[in-house]
């Protein structure tokens, strides 16, 4: 039997601004939170989330909702690095993993490693702050 391991790559804290509701569609109720900026770090990587992304969040008539983040990272030493994080989120679990990021760096540049692997994510609120919520992305191996 195989068991899974992963390695920590950073920690997110991404601000977020009041979210702009769109409202009942077929899907669900949508709405667009967006990201106004924030930082992250990790052994290998630090830097800064830039400002314009949006989470794209749609909760279904059974509570669980659809998240699909797409924003902009830029590291400390310039590099850009895109990120798109999406998943379901069951506010009654108790389920760690929540979302699976996948990201888009210069194939020449510094961090192009990030381009391939399986990578996981575990997000939550900002403990005692209501406009940002922290994210952890792991590398399965």
């Amino acid at each position: 039997m195989v068991s899974l391991q992963a390695e920590e790559i950073m920690r997110l804290r991404v601000k977020i601004a009041p979210p702009k509701v769109v409202g009942p569609t077929g899907l669900g109720t949508l709405q667009v939170i967006p990201i106004i900026g924030g930082t992250f770090s990790g052994e290998k990587i630090n830097g800064k989330v830039v400002p314009g992304g949006a989470d794209w969040n749609t909760t279904r008539a059974d509570g669980i909702a659809h998240v699909f983040a797409k924003y902009l990272l830029e590291t400390d030493d310039g590099e850009f690095i895109a990120i798109e994080n999406e998943g379901l989120i069951d506010p009654t679990a108790a389920a760690v993993i929540k979302t699976k990021p996948t990201f888009s760096a210069s194939s020449t540049g510094k961090f192009c490693d990030l381009n391939s692997g399986v990578y996981v994510g575990e997000l939550v609120p900002t403990p005692g702050a209501d406009d940002s919520v922290d994210i952890v992305i792991y590398k399965l191996r």
